[in-house]
C-alpha cells in the first residue's frame, strides 16, 4: 500500500488548521526559605516587585525583595503548608483585590475576601493595592465639609472632603469612638466608609462591626480586617487594599471616607517583614523606606479636580503614642504628612472630658475652609477662650481674687468645656451645632450653673424641634445662620421657659451644726 504525496500535504494541512497556539512557558522557582510570613525563592529571575507569585500549596506571595541570587517574598495567608523545596511560579499579575458596590455592608480580609459568613462577593472588577497618587492638577482644593457630628471637632479642628486628618493618642483615650462616630454621621450624607481594622482583636472589630450594623451604618461601609493572629503580610497589605477600594469610588465621583485603625500596628509588622528580610535597620528599628510607606498611602487621599468628576477620598489615620510622646519616629513621620491632627489627651480623658480633645494641640490645615459659614461666624473665637481659660485657670489655683474681667472668661471657659463634651455614639447634626455654639458665645449660658449646661443644650435642642424647625433648616440648607434676630429671639424665648436646678438649702444644716 502505498501513501500519495497529496494526501500527505492535505493530512498536514489538516492539521495546522485545527493548531491552536497554546503553548505556555511559565517560569517557576525554588523555596529556599520559608518561616514568620516570608519566603525566599531562587531561581525567579525576571520576578517584577510587587508581582504575585503562586506556591504549590494555593497561597499567594508578593514580591517585596530583588537581589541579585534570589527574591524575597511575602506570603499571603497561611505559610505553614510551605515548605523548602516547593516550587513557586510566576503569574505575570501584581497584587490586587476585588472593588465595587458588591463589598458594602461586607466584612473582608485585606484581600478582599469575605469572612462575615454572608456567601461570596460576586464581582469582576479589581484594582491593584498599589497606584500612584492623583497629581497635582487632577487635584482641587478642599472646601467641602465632612461633618464628624463631634462638636469639639466641627468646631475647632474642621475635617474637609478629601482632607487628611489624623487622630493621635495614647491607648484607651477614644482614637478608635472618634472614628466610628464619624462613620455613623456619614448617614444620608452621599458618603462611602471603609474601616480597616489593622491588628486588632477580632472581639473588637465583631463589637464595633455590631455598633455600625445597630445604627444603620453598615449599610454604606466596608470593614476590612487583619487580626493579630494573621502573618505579618496581611497587616502591612491591609491599608493599601482599603485604599484600592476606596478609589474606585473616588474616580466615580463619589465620596470616600477611609479610616486606618491604626498604622502603628502597620508599621510594626513591616519593620518585622523588612527584618526577617534583612533589610537595614535604620531609626528605632524600621527600615529606611518606613516613611515612604506612609506617605504614599495617605497621599492617595484627595479631592479630585471637576474634569475627573470631583469625587473624594478622605483619610482618617489612627496613631498610638506612649506616654503622649508626639515626637516618636513614626508620630513624627505621619504628623508631617497629613493636613492636621486630633491630639487626644489621656488625662482630660479620665478626667471626664470627652471627647478628651487637646484644643491647643489639635490642629486643621484646612482650617475655615472645610466648615459652613455659619459654624465659621460662632466657632471663630473658641479657640482663643479655650486657650485662654486653660491658661488663666492654672494661675487662679494660686490665688482666689479674681477681678471680674478675669472671672467672666474663667466661667465662659469652663462652660465651653462643657458645651463640647460628648458622649459615645451621641453625634449632633450640624445645625444644632450651630444652635447651642451661638447660644454659648451670645452669652445665654453665662448665668448657667455648670451641671445645668448639658441639660440645658438637650432641652433647647427639643424645643428648636418643637417650635423653630425653620430655623434648623435653614442653617441646614443654606450653611448661614438665619437672617435678623431670628435665632437670638427664639433661644431667648427659650431661656424664659427653662428651670435650673434648685440649689440645696444648707442654712438649717448649718445652724444646727
Amino acid at each position: 500500500m502505498s501513501i500519495k504525496a497529496e494526501e500527505i500535504s492535505a493530512l498536514i494541512k489538516q492539521q495546522l488548521e485545527s493548531y491552536k497556539d497554546e503553548i505556555s512557558v511559565e517560569e517557576t522557582g525554588t523555596v529556599t526559605y520559608v518561616g514568620d510570613g516570608v519566603a525566599r525563592a531562587h531561581g525567579l529571575n525576571n520576578a517584577l516587585q510587587g508581582e504575585l507569585l503562586l506556591f504549590d500549596n494555593g497561597v499567594y506571595g508578593m514580591v517585596q525583595n530583588l537581589e541579585s541570587s534570589d527574591v524575597g517574598i511575602v506570603v499571603l495567608g497561611d505559610f505553614t503548608g510551605i515548605t523548602e523545596g516547593d516550587s513557586v511560579k510566576r503569574t505575570g499579575r501584581i497584587m490586587e483585590v476585588p472593588v465595587g458596590d458588591q463589598l458594602i455592608g461586607r466584612v473582608v480580609n485585606p484581600l478582599g475576601r469575605p469572612i462575615d459568613g454572608k456567601g461570596d462577593i460576586s464581582t469582576d472588577k479589581t484594582r491593584p493595592i498599589e497606584h500612584k497618587a492623583p497629581g497635582v492638577m487632577e487635584r482641587q482644593g478642599v472646601s467641602e465639609p465632612l461633618q464628624t457630628g463631634i462638636k469639639a471637632i466641627d468646631a475647632l479642628v474642621p475635617i474637609g472632603r478629601g482632607q487628611r486628618e489624623l487622630i493621635i493618642g495614647d491607648r484607651k483615650t477614644g482614637k478608635s469612638s472618634i472614628a466610628i462616630d464619624t462613620i455613623i454621621n456619614q448617614k444620608g450624607q452621599n458618603m462611602i466608609c471603609i474601616y480597616v481594622a489593622i491588628g486588632q482583636k477580632a472581639s473588637t472589630v465583631r463589637a464595633q462591626v455590631s455598633t455600625l450594623e445597630k445604627f444603620g451604618a453598615m449599610d454604606y461601609t466596608i470593614v476590612v480586617t487583619a487580626s493579630p493572629s494573621e502573618p505579618a503580610p496581611m497587616l502591612y497589605v491591609a491599608p493599601y487594599a482599603g485604599a484600592a477600594m476606596g478609589e474606585e469610588f473616588m474616580h466615580n465621583g463619589k465620596h470616600v471616607l477611609i479610616v486606618y485603625d491604626d498604622l502603628t500596628k502597620q508599621a510594626d509588622a513591616y519593620r518585622e517583614l523588612s527584618l526577617i528580610l534583612r533589610r537595614a535597620p535604620g531609626r528605632e528599628a524600621y527600615p529606611g523606606d518606613i516613611f515612604y510607606t506612609h506617605s504614599r498611602l495617605l497621599e492617595r487621599a484627595a479631592k479630585l479636580s471637576d474634569e475627573l468628576g470631583g469625587g473624594s477620598m478622605t483619610a482618617l489615620p489612627v496613631i498610638e503614642t506612649k506616654a503622649g510622646d508626639v515626637s516618636a519616629y513614626i508620630p513624627t513621620n505621619v504628623i508631617s504628612i497629613t493636613d492636621g491632627q486630633i491630639f487626644l489627651n489621656s488625662d482630660s480623658f479620665y478626667s471626664g472630658i470627652r471627647p478628651a480633645m487637646d484644643a491647643g494641640t489639635s490642629v486643621s490645615r484646612v482650617g475655615g475652609d472645610a466648615q459652613i459659614k455659619a459654624m465659621k461666624k460662632v466657632a471663630g473665637t473658641l479657640r482663643l477662650d479655650l486657650s485662654a481659660y486653660r491658661e488663666l485657670e492654672s494661675f487662679a489655683q494660686f490665688g482666689s481674687d479674681l477681678d471680674a474681667a478675669t472671672k467672666a472668661r474663667l466661667d465662659r471657659g469652663a462652660r465651653t468645656v462643657e458645651v463640647l463634651k460628648q458622649g459615645l455614639h451621641e453625634s449632633v447634626p450640624v445645625a444644632k451645632e450651630v444652635i447651642i455654639l451661638f447660644a454659648l458665645t451670645h452669652g445665654h449660658l453665662d448665668k448657667l450653673e455648670i451641671e445645668d449646661v448639658l441639660r440645658y443644650q438637650n432641652e433647647l435642642f427639643d424645643y428648636m424641634d418643637a417650635s423653630h424647625q425653620d430655623l434648623e433648616d435653614t442653617i441646614t440648607k443654606t450653611g448661614n445662620l438665619p437672617e435678623g434676630d431670628s435665632l437670638e429671639t427664639a433661644i431667648a424665648e427659650f431661656d424664659a421657659t427653662f428651670q435650673p436646678t434648685a440649689k440645696a438649702d444648707n442654712t438649717a444644716a448649718d445652724t444646727a451644726d
